[in-house]
């Protein structure tokens, strides 16, 4: 199976899944506890179903948005993910040349492999970064000063990892960062020689943004889960929020949203956008996906904040769907992190330009001419309340 095989988000796993070693490819392709929730969060999108509008001499649909003050060519952008160059040596190069030349946002986690100055100095396109508040607010402080001197567009605080999900498919694996070559693990490795010659010839792996305050994760290796509940602050609370809001003083995101209330307050922080996000169902298995929550956000938000749908995207149609019910936008990791695992710059750029297509060809179908043309007339949800278990399930308009 080659690239140019590649037409779905399933195809880009497949070919990762050939090139990464066990624990790498499990790294990204896992969940917490039974993975419920991780995999809700694709499934949600088919309780949905679209209904187009007929010779409505659509032309060439207008794919724009803006999230983050920055303009956007299309309604999906990067979701901030870590250690990138150990799926591809290149990293978040690939994924920000990829971005930039998509017109869309490349993020970046507070444990990406390249540092925010790296990034900034190579690519001209649209940046966040993505902000862990660590229990040494000297790191928190740090990082958003450097940030701020790199000129990045916008900011998110990820709120739902205060503690580490059980990730259980890491601890069969023994996923370590940097990689531990274990026994359990050697044949994996072994089996794979073209990452193991990338991995020794390429820049020496690090959390290239907290190498200098941290030694684990980049000089020590340590579980991702260690290091979370190592390092980041299980007391962080709204003033903390508040705190690196005002000290960013610029576009910022809550990301981790998952309840109405929360966006409400979101909005008295001083937030201007929130992503909804259970993290990729890694965290707190049972919780609802964020498809499921967007209608119910939006509705009581209205247009005080921008609203990102960040999980289970793996379709056009799934953006289409979550725009309809509410969504500014979307954002995707997981199937992003597979083509660049699968072909480095070259797989996220032609996973973003099958995504480009299909959005333009569903718009198209759908009778529309822009996003803004997307509405609740535009799908029919399963359910219409903020939990299904408050009503029997039925088919019904979601403007009922």
């Amino acid at each position: 199976m080659s690239l140019n095989n590649c037409y779905n988000f399933n195809d880009f796993r497949k070919l990762a899944k050939k090139k990464l070693p066990a624990p790498i490819f499990h790294y990204i392709d896992g969940g917490a506890d039974d993975e419920v929730t991780m995999n809700r969060n694709t499934d949600s999108f088919n309780d949905c179903d679209l209904i187009p509008n007929i010779l409505n001499s659509v032309g060439e649909p207008d794919l724009k948005t803006e999230v983050f003050g920055t303009k956007m060519d299309m309604p999906i952008f990067l979701s901030p993910t870590a250690m990138q160059s150990l799926y591809h040596p290149d990293g978040d190069k690939a994924s920000a040349r990829a971005a930039e030349k998509f017109g869309t946002i490349y993020s970046m986690s507070t444990m990406a492999s390249f540092s925010i100055e790296e990034i900034a100095n190579l690519s001209s396109g649209p940046k966040i970064f993505q902000l862990y508040i660590h229990k040494d607010q000297s790191i928190t402080n740090d990082l958003i000063d450097r940030c701020k001197r790199a000129n990045f567009n916008g900011m998110c605080i990820t709120v739902d990892t205060i503690v580490a999900g059980n990730r259980e498919r890491d601890h069969r694996t023994g996923f370590t960062t940097p990689p531990k070559f274990t026994l359990d693990s050697l044949m994996s490795f072994a089996m794979r020689p073209q990452w193991v010659f990338n991995y020794f010839t390429h820049k020496k792996f690090e959390l290239a943004n907290l190498k200098d305050k941290v030694d684990k994760g980049t000089n020590i290796a340590q579980s991702v889960m260690g290091y979370i509940n190592e390092q980041y602050d299980p007391a962080m609370n709204w003033k903390d929020a508040e705190y690196c809001i005002k000290k960013w003083d610029g576009p910022i995101a809550l990301k981790g949203v998952m309840s109405v209330d929360d966006a409400k307050r979101a909005i008295d922080i001083g937030c201007t956008a929130i992503m909804i996000s259970n993290h990729g169902g890694r965290q707190l298995d049972g919780s609802r996906s964020p498809f499921d929550q967007v209608k119910a956000i939006r509705d009581a938000v209205g247009d005080k904040l921008e609203v990102i749908l960040d999980g289970g995207v793996r379709r056009g149609t799934h953006v289409l769907k979550a725009l309809a019910a509410g969504a500014t936008a979307c954002s995707f990791g997981k199937a992003f992190l597979f083509s660049l695992g699968a072909g480095g710059q070259q797989g996220v750029e032609r996973l973003l330009q099958n995504m480009h297509d299909e959005i333009r060809r569903n718009m198209i179908l759908m009778g529309c001419k822009s996003i803004k043309d997307l509405d609740e007339s535009k799908i029919c949800l399963l359910y219409t309340s903020p939990s299904p278990r408050d009503r029997q399930k039925s088919r019904m308009p979601s403007s009922a």
